[in-house]
C-alpha cells in the first residue's frame, strides 16, 4: 500500500494555516512553529486529482478510484477520501508503488480553498515473479510465484503459485482475477488447484484437485463478502498400516460440490499485535450440489481487542461451529469434520487433541466451540522504545471449549446446551509471542492442561506455534 503525504511539509502547514485564518479559526499561538489545528473547522475542497505513471493503466479504472475525493468538504475529509483511494488502487493490482501529494489549488479553476491531489504510481512490469517464505497454521513453506499483471489495462491478471511446506503440504494454483467497477468493489477470480496434505494426528493425507470460483464485493465500507463455488475430487489415503479401521473405512476418492459464502470485517489496527479493534468472520457452506458429500456447515470466529495502558492489551476470541448431514444418500468424512486443539487453537492440546479418538487418531465432530482469555504486555527488560524489544510480548492466556455430536432433529435446546457445556476442556500458561514482520506471528508458550478428557490427548509444558490466526 501506498503512503500519504504532503509534497512540502512546510508549505502544506502554510496552506493549512492560512485555509484556518479564511476560515476564522483561532490558533493557539501565531508566534510559535507548531500550531495545533482542529481539521475538521478547516474547509476545504478538491478542484483537481492527477494521476501521474500511467502507461498500460486505463482511464476509466483509475477515475473510479479517485472520484470520492471531489464529495471532501474538509481538510480532515480529504486526507481520509485520499487513504481510500490509495486503498483502493492497490486492490487493483496494478501497482507497485502509490504516494499521494496534496497542494493549494492553482490555475484559473482554482477556489479559495480549493486542492490540488496527485497520484504517483509506478505501474508493475509486465511478468513479475519470485520466492518468497510463508508462514502459517504451525509449519513454514516456500512460495514459487509468476503473475502477469494487468493484462488489459484493467487489473486483470493471471498468476500461478506453488507452495511446498515443512510438513509435506504443497499446493497449486493457477487464478484469473477481474476487478469491476462500482462503489461495491466487486472482483471475480477463477481457480484451477491441486493440494496435498497430511493430518498425522488423525492417520490420513489427502490430496484435493478441482476448481473454484470466488466473486468478493463489500456491502459496505467494512463488511466484505465473499461467494465461491468449489468442484474437489479428493482422495483420502491413511499415512501408515496403524491407522484406526475408523479411518481405512473412508479412504478413497469422493467428489465435493459445494456452496460458499464468507462475511468478514477487520477494524483492527494491527494483523500481529493489535492494540484495538475487532475480527469478525462468518461462513456458511453448503456441500451436495453434485457429487457424493453432502452438509451444511457454519462457523463463527470472532476477536476483540481492548488496551488497559500503554503496549498492556486484553484480548478476547470466541470460535464455534456445527455441521449436519443433508442428505442420507451423501455422506461426511473425517476431513470435513470439526476439530480444536493446539498451539493455535487451544493450547496446551495437541493438535486435533480435544475429542473423540481412535487408536491415537482424531476423528472429529460435528459441533464445537472455543474461547480465549489474553493479555500481552512488554518484556519487562525491554530495552527502550523502537529497539529489539518491540517484537516481543509477554503473553497469559486462558483457553476453554468443547466438542460434540448431536442431531438437531433428536435433541431439544437443553440437551444440545448441556452437551457442549459436558466436559469442558480448560487451559492457561504463559510466554513469550515474537512478531515475524507483518507476517506472523511465533508464541512459546508453557502450558498448563487443567480440565480434559480421557481421551484428550494434552500437551503439558512447552509448546511452540507459529502462524497469522490464533485463537
Amino acid at each position: 500500500m501506498g503512503t500519504v503525504h504532503a509534497k512540502a511539509p512546510t508549505q502544506t502547514a502554510s496552506n493549512i494555516s492560512d485555509f484556518a485564518k479564511q476560515s476564522g479559526l483561532k490558533q493557539e499561538s501565531e508566534t510559535t512553529d507548531i500550531k495545533e489545528i482542529d481539521l475538521q473547522m478547516v474547509q476545504a475542497r478538491v478542484d483537481r486529482v492527477n494521476v501521474d505513471g500511467l502507461a498500460r493503466t486505463k482511464n476509466d479504472i483509475v477515475e473510479d478510484c479517485v472520484q470520492d475525493l471531489f464529495k471532501a468538504h474538509d481538510f480532515q475529509d480529504v486526507l481520509l477520501k485520499a487513504h481510500k483511494a490509495v486503498v483502493k488502487l492497490d486492490e487493483l493490482g496494478c501497482f507497485k508503488n502509490i504516494g499521494v501529494y496534496i497542494d493549494t489549488s492553482k490555475g484559473l479553476n482554482a477556489t479559495t480553498d480549493g486542492l490540488e491531489v496527485t497520484f504517483e504510481v509506478t505501474e508493475y512490469k509486465r511478468i513479475t515473479g519470485g520466492i518468497n517464505t510463508q508462514v502459517g497454521n504451525n509449519e513454514g513453506s516456500i512460495l514459487f510465484a509468476m503473475r502477469a499483471p494487468n493484462l488489459f489495462g484493467r487489473g486483470e491478471r493471471v498468476q500461478t503459485e506453488y507452495t511446498r511446506g515443512s510438513k509435506k503440504t504443497s499446493n497449486f494454483n493457477l487464478s484469473f482475477i477481474k476487478p469491476f467497477r462500482g462503489k461495491h468493489r466487486p472482483s471475480l477470480r477463477t481457480s484451477i488447484l491441486q493440494a496435498h496434505s497430511e493430518w498425522p494426528n488423525s492417520g490420513y493425507k489427502q490430496l484435493e484437485r478441482g476448481v473454484q470460483l470466488d466473486f468478493g464485493f463489500y456491502s459496505s465500507s467494512l463488511f466484505k463478502h465473499n461467494l465461491q463455488w468449489e468442484g474437489i475430487i479428493r482422495d483420502l489415503s491413511t499415512l501408515s498400516r496403524t491407522a484406526s479401521f475408523e479411518v481405512r473405512e473412508q479412504s478413497g476418492s469422493t467428489l465435493k460440490s459445494s456452496l460458499k459464502h464468507i462475511l468478514s470485517m477487520d477494524i483492527r489496527d494491527d494483523l500481529i499485535f493489535p492494540s484495538y479493534g475487532s475480527l469478525i468472520e462468518i461462513t456458511s457452506e453448503l456441500a451436495g450440489l453434485g457429487g457424493n458429500i453432502g452438509f451444511l456447515k457454519n462457523e463463527l470466529f470472532f476477536q476483540d481487542n481492548y488496551s488497559l495502558l500503554d503496549d498492556i492489551v486484553v484480548q478476547t476470541s470466541f470460535s464455534a461451529g456445527y455441521m449436519l448431514p443433508m442428505n442420507k444418500d451423501k455422506k461426511i468424512t473425517i476431513a470435513d469434520k470439526c476439530y480444536i486443539g493446539g498451539p493455535l487453537s487451544i493450547r496446551g492440546f495437541q493438535t486435533r487433541g480435544v475429542g473423540p479418538h481412535v487408536d491415537g487418531d482424531a476423528l472429529g465432530s460435528t459441533a464445537y466451540w472455543a474461547a480465549g482469555l489474553h493479555l500481552f504486555t512488554p518484556l519487562p527488560f525491554r530495552p527502550g522504545r523502537g529497539g529489539f524489544g518491540e517484537l516481543f510480548r509477554t503473553h497469559f492466556f486462558l483457553n476453554a471449549g468443547n466438542v460434540g455430536d448431536f442431531s438437531l432433529e433428536k435433541m431439544s435446546k437443553g440437551d444440545i446446551l448441556e452437551t457442549l457445556q459436558k466436559n469442558i476442556r480448560v487451559s492457561y500458561g504463559l510466554g513469550i509471542a515474537l512478531r515475524l514482520g507483518s507476517m506472523a506471528r511465533v508464541e512459546v508458550n508453557y502450558c498448563f492442561p487443567y480440565k480434559f478428557d480421557k481421551g484428550d490427548q494434552t500437551h503439558p509444558g512447552v509448546q511452540f506455534g507459529i502462524g497469522v490466526h490464533f485463537l
